[in-house]
């Protein structure tokens, strides 16, 4: 199956940066190589449902939600099954858990990791 681990959540102060990573592992990307799958982040806060925050497809191609642009910026190491999401100038409605997730056939989800952004 996938594996999916984020990483690189925690509290920092309005303002500040984070970089979260995903790294990506499993047996379906023997046959799927991690070069060719689309790869997105999603975030979800209390009450909220779980929303789009950027996307990179297998060509390196980028999406972000209207929120975050000129602050995120999604990219992957392909040597590295990883993909990361540098978050700058965070503000406190950025909070949430943030998923990685991989579309190979169908998605497939990290369990998250918090980013808590208040002073």
């Amino acid at each position: 199956q996938v594996q999916l681990v984020e990483s690189g959540g925690g509290l920092v102060q309005p303002g500040g940066s984070l970089r979260l990573s995903c790294a990506a592992s499993g047996y379906i990307f023997r046959i799927s190589p991690f070069s060719t799958v689309a790869m997105s982040w999603y975030r979800q806060s209390p009450g909220k449902e779980r929303e789009l925050v950027a996307s990179i497809t297998r060509g390196s191609s980028t999406n972000y939600a209207d929120s975050v642009k000129g602050r995120f910026t999604i990219s992957r190491d392909n040597a590295n099954n990883t993909v990361y999401l540098q978050m700058n100038s965070l503000k406190p409605e950025d909070t949430a858990v943030y998923y990685c997730n991989a579309l190979i056939g169908v998605p497939y989800w990290g369990q998250g990791t918090q980013v808590t952004v208040s002073s």
